[in-house]
């Protein structure tokens, strides 16, 4: 067998881990695999300076190994800020198994990822991300203490979906406070991209609001079950980002605000459940902030799962996880005001205060 050999003079070129944009100093890049099971699972530790990394597990069947890698990057990154500027003593990790959740997702392959988990320590701590659900969180906690999110029957917070969703839903409301001197969504044109567990549960209580609401999704099946169970309507152009509204809800995978997005955006707000919105956090920002379109950050109004989560490690009850949540809607509301008041992008001011928690931790030590 003759094997490719890369010279060391060009190995520099490829940049495997280091040199990926969306590396930002990450502290460990855990790469898993199981021959017998079919697991390849990366795990992304960014930063433990607030307590130990805590994120989902994504499985995706992504197209190669490194967009699976810069996914990991992107996310976990996102969690260290998310934990940080909502109050928690928790640092930023994230998991993504490659393949089909649908067609390669198995007890085994769990387990065995649940041991790759058990193996960092407690320096990661696992939850439920697309791809996964509760029950596959009840099945890795046979192998490892390191897991949250199981079921409510267990002792866990349950399914963290709806508190996302109504963290999501602050947040949104919040923002039309802003922008349009009312919270009050009644009549507001409200377009949701992706209805899966999260968005269903954001559809649910923009309805109950009695906003107008349009879904989006790849599953037909899906969208017209949501539609026939809240009454809503499913979109049929072929460019949701040119129609006019008031708020844009971006609910699936991330990068959806880019270059070519937000030349047609026709709408007053952006707020929704995906990660990672921005496809380059500081330009497309910049472009929103010019364009008069607000923009709450992502992983300040998506931080219902967490706290949901959080609640398991710190045993605090329901009535504390909501009241935290529905606190996104005030830390919201002051982003977007202190964005104005220094003449910087939403994001940027919502950065600011995550960075300044995690410096302030770090110089304690």
């Amino acid at each position: 067998m003759v094997t490719e050999v890369i010279k060391t003079n060009e190995l520099h070129k490829m940049d495997p881990v280091f040199g990926q944009l969306s590396f930002d100093n990450h502290e460990q890049i855990v790469f898993c695999n199981d021959k017998d099971t079919g697991l390849k699972a990366i795990i992304g530790i960014h930063n433990t300076v607030l307590g130990p990394a805590l994120g989902g597990t994504r499985m995706w069947n992504y197209t190669s190994e490194w967009e699976a890698l810069n996914d990991v990057l992107r996310l976990s990154r996102g969690m260290t800020y998310k934990s940080a500027i909502t109050g928690l003593n928790l640092g930023g990790g994230k998991a993504v198994l490659i393949g089909d959740a649908k067609t390669q997702k198995t007890p085994e392959l769990m387990l065995k990822f649940g041991e790759f988990v058990n193996s960092l320590g407690g320096k990661y701590i696992t939850a439920e991300d697309v791809g996964m659900a509760t029950s596959d969180m009840d099945l890795v906690r046979t192998v490892t203490p390191y897991v949250t999110g199981i079921s409510e029957s267990k002792g866990g917070a349950g399914n963290p979906s709806p508190v996302t969703a109504y963290g999501v839903f602050m947040g949104m409301k919040a923002a039309a406070k802003y922008t349009f001197g009312s919270d009050v969504l009644e009549d507001k044109v409200v377009y949701v991209q992706g209805i899966g567990n999260v968005g269903e549960a954001l559809v649910e209580n923009l309805s109950n609001e009695g906003a107008k609401v349009y879904i989006s999704d790849i599953n037909q099946e899906r969208l017209e079950e949501v539609r026939d169970k809240y009454s809503v309507e499913i979109y049929g152009g072929n460019n949701l980002y040119a129609e006019k509204m008031d708020i844009y809800a971006p609910c699936a995978l991330g990068a959806t605000v880019n270059d070519f997005t937000i030349n047609q955006l026709n709408t007053k707000i952006i707020a929704g459940a995906a990660n990672n919105q921005l496809a380059e956090e500081q330009k497309h920002g910049k472009m929103l902030r010019e364009k008069g379109i607000v923009y709450a950050p992502d992983f300040l109004i998506n931080a219902g799962g967490i706290i949901n989560v959080y609640a398991e490690l710190e045993n605090y009850d329901r009535k504390e996880i909501m009241r935290k949540t529905e606190n996104i809607y005030n830390t919201t509301l002051e982003i977007l005001k202190n964005a104005e008041i220094n003449n910087i992008t939403t994001h940027q001011a919502a950065f600011n205060i995550a960075q300044a928690r995690i410096d302030a931790r770090k110089n304690e030590k």
